[in-house]
């Protein structure tokens, strides 16, 4: 008997090896992505923070002489003016033109600081000035020109009141993908009421431990850096699809909160995140709490302003997306319309968006009728009877996408109805087919927040007629 040598599965046909390599770049991108921003991001601007063009007055004419001499010992560090006294330099503090003020005197030199800016930077400060003054035969004395509320000892608790509404907004995006039954109002609607009720509870819990001030203004300046992050992230899903994971959490995970000042002083980071500073809701927020906490609302509007501008432009970016969608649906109804043939799209697959943390919704046969709390709510339903109106149970019903790929496959039950979760937002194929009845198609438009059902008819099929007996 001849051997038979098998045949490789695919001639020319992509080698394992490439195929290897594909599948762990495709799923491993992310981890790898959040490893190096986080070695670039948070490393880099936090393992040594060094005084950046820190702003300082100091009373009376001894201010170029001191200028000298501390941008020979540390260059670059600290930028000095001049102010007339010692009033004035404490209102520079107190009403934020400059970080520190220090007024020379022989036997009792005085440094003002602003422990609201951030402890680690103060802690620099005290130490640059106590030489100073030891080299002018004084003992400095500190004075706390906007101390922080009594239970914030480090300074660093309102980094962590904005930190706990940043990142919640951008997760309530990720879980809000898999609510298939709600359409982009309801999500945007959502997103909306999570913001208010996470800046109201974020404010008394805060003001329960003693960690800011008792000033409400802050609430709504909360809610709209929860709308910064949540609209913005929502806006951008259509226009980034798989990679919409890296682009929101490098913005405002990996960017924001080195760049935002809470947690190392923003005058002690490299440059590139203090050109961010300016920019980023994280930092702007930050920014505006302390100036109404504790420097009598100095440039809170300016940087209330700068939180509604990302919260338009997640608008924007939302209705830009409305309107791509609606644009290609008419295309399509277009072309179906004229029986022309959809545009081809590429051989590759599109992957799905996801986060690593969370499996979005990907086509899934569910039960007609029963759904269980975190089980899939169905995006298509129907029933399928007979000539009499009677269900018919085992008819299998299978869902293509418009290019003929398949998508998912039910089938009926006892009722004779069945039901499909999870179906990408375009047109799609139903075909009801079972081996002794005529099969049926119908196309229809599945879209998040709107289920559509289809039901079906099915005749049974004709019996051939018996040939007659065969005469010779």
């Amino acid at each position: 008997m001849a051997e038979h040598k098998a045949e490789p599965e695919s001639a020319g046909g992509p080698s394992p090896l490439r195929v290897t390599v594909r599948t762990l770049a495709e799923t491993l991108w992310f981890p790898a992505f959040f490893f190096t921003g986080f070695l670039v991001c948070y490393l880099l601007p936090f393992h040594n923070p060094v005084p950046h063009h820190v702003d300082v007055a100091v009373a009376g004419p001894t201010a170029p002489q001191l200028e000298q001499a501390l941008e020979k010992k540390s260059p670059g560090a600290f930028d000095i003016h001049q102010v007339p006294d010692a009033r004035a330099a404490h209102d520079a503090v107190t009403g934020r033109e400059a970080t520190a003020a220090y007024v020379p005197d022989a036997q009792h030199p005085r440094l003002y600081v602003a422990k609201a800016d951030g402890y680690s930077l103060e802690s620099v400060l005290q130490k640059t000035f106590t030489a100073v003054a030891q080299q002018s035969g004084g003992q400095l004395q500190v004075h706390e020109a906007a101390p922080t509320a009594p239970g914030d000892g480090m300074g660093t608790g309102l980094f962590y009141v904005v930190l706990s509404c940043t990142i919640p907004s951008y997760v309530s995006v990720m879980m809000l993908l898999r609510a298939t039954t709600f359409g982009r109002r309801k999500k945007v609607l959502t997103l909306v009421g999570i913001g208010a009720v996470e800046s109201v509870v974020a404010f008394f819990v805060a003001r329960a431990m003693d960690v800011i001030p008792n000033e409400p203004l802050a609430i709504p300046l909360i809610f709209l850096m929860t709308q910064a992050v949540a609209q913005t992230s929502f806006g951008l899903v259509p226009f980034f699809k798989q990679f919409f994971p890296g682009v929101a959490m490098g913005l405002f995970v990996l960017l924001s909160m080195p760049s935002s000042g809470g947690a190392i002083p923003v005058q002690m980071v490299p440059g590139f995140f203090r050109a961010l500073h300016p920019i980023m809701p994280m930092g702007n927020l930050i920014e505006a709490l302390r100036g109404i906490f504790y420097f009598d609302g100095k440039d809170v509007w300016r940087h209330a302003l700068v939180l509604c501008a990302w919260v338009v432009a997640g608008a924007a970016l939302i209705a830009l997306g409305a309107w791509k969608e609606r644009r290609a649906a008419r295309k399509e109804a277009e072309a179906e319309a004229s029986g022309e043939e959809p545009q081809a799209v590429p051989a590759a697959e599109e992957p799905p968006v996801e986060d690593p943390s969370f499996e979005l919704p990907r086509p899934t046969a569910v039960p007609p009728r029963t759904h269980r709390l975190g089980q899939q709510t169905p995006t298509l339903t129907g029933r399928v009877t007979d000539e009499r109106g009677e269900p018919v149970q085992g008819v299998a019903i299978t869902v293509t996408g418009t290019h003929g790929r398949e998508l998912v496959r039910a089938i009926t039950d006892p009722n004779g109805e069945y039901a499909a979760a999870g179906l990408p937002d375009e047109f799609v194929n139903v075909i009801a087919s079972s081996p002794d009845r005529l099969a049926a198609v119908a196309r229809v438009r599945a879209r998040d927040g709107h289920p559509v059902r289809q039901d079906f008819r099915l005749a049974r099929r004709p019996v051939p007629a018996a040939a007659g007996p065969v005469r010779g």
